[in-house]
């Protein structure tokens, strides 16, 4: 297609039909054809409006990878506060929409939905004017409140989605810290009534209870301030960039610490009470792991995705180089 484009003068391509399928590769992130219709296509035609036209598909679409190609162009600035003469929206006015279902249930988790809209928001914000940013479109709403305006819902969910986690694991965590709390002064094997010390203190497998024990008191301790942090939060828009997913990663890791910790001590206590007998150890150690990979199997990968997205590699490249030439 691109080829036989090439061969065509001005007047025979029909401006209408290639900028609407453009739009519509935009749309789908179908970024080879873009770019290589673009390159085929008259100078003339590649016009401001355009390129708008395009990128402000990609936006509504969350189509990252087509919106990156803006920065390989000489008028990105030009083009990121151009104002849509039907409807007065800029850039950063499209932004301010929702983005469609198809695309939010992609992601894991509502917080996580409106941290995403927040990076785009962002992201178009830093390539906008200040003045850009204060513009009105047709319906008398500056980019910001539109933005407010369609995540309105999408923040409620997330803030109740937030606390219900953090309430949850709050519990995991007081449980965790009162057992633990406990069993620093239940010592297996009692004190020895003339000196007072524990009488497994020279046993090494006394030392790992102790240690574990110690560990798993004082990360659940972490866990649940940090998680009594989230539910007194704010929750304004900002937050979900950041601070909230910062919050949830530290609590749900140092949560799975204190588990994993408290099982090990369990698993130390067995093994010093019953050494001479592996098929009361055996199972039990078997069993004990049974709680760590539940855990792992139903909040680690959200713990991973929540990671990732918060400080993994974002979705935005301004590194990518003039594809127009």
């Amino acid at each position: 297609m691109c080829k036989v484009i090439k061969t065509l003068d001005e007047n025979q391509i029909e401006e209408p039909e290639i900028g609407n399928a453009l739009v519509e590769a935009a749309s789908q992130g179908i970024i080879e054809y873009v770019t290589n219709i673009t390159k085929a296509i008259p100078k003339t035609l590649w016009t401001a409006n355009l390129a708008c036209a395009i990128f402000d598909s990609a936006i509504r679409n969350r189509e990252a990878k087509v919106f990156n190609l803006i920065h390989g162009l000489d008028d990105k600035q030009a083009i990121a506060n151009l104002v849509n003469s039907s409807n007065h929206d800029t850039l950063l006015h499209v932004t301010g929409y929702i983005a469609n279902s198809r695309k939010l249930n992609l992601i894991a988790g509502v917080a996580l939905q409106m941290q995403k809209e927040m990076q785009w928001y962002k992201e178009v914000e830093a390539m906008t004017l200040e003045g850009t940013q204060m513009l009105f479109n047709k319906d008398h709403k500056r980019p910001r409140e539109v933005f407010t305006e369609n995540h309105k819902d999408l923040m409620i969910a997330g803030e109740t989605w937030m606390k219900n986690t953090s309430s949850s694991c709050t519990i995991v965590g007081a449980l965790i810290f009162t057992i633990m709390f406990t069993a620093a002064f239940t010592l297996p094997g009692g004190n020895n009534q003339n000196t007072g010390f524990p009488m497994f203190l020279n046993k090494k497998l006394f030392k790992v209870f102790m240690i574990f024990d110690a560990i798993s008191l004082f990360s659940s301790t972490t866990s649940v301030l940090t998680f009594l942090g989230i539910l007194t939060s704010r929750y304004a828009e900002e937050d979900f960039l950041t601070s909230l997913p910062k919050k949830m990663v530290l609590g749900l890791s140092t949560l799975f610490i204190s588990i994993a910790a408290m099982m090990t001590a369990f698993c130390a206590v067995i093994a010093l009470l019953f050494q001479s007998q592996l098929w009361i150890v055996v199972p039990t150690i078997l069993l004990a792991s049974i709680p760590v990979i539940l855990f792992v199997g139903l909040q680690f990968p959200l713990l991973v995705e929540i990671f990732v997205s918060t400080y993994g590699r974002s979705i935005f490249d301004r590194n990518v180089g003039n594809w127009l030439a």
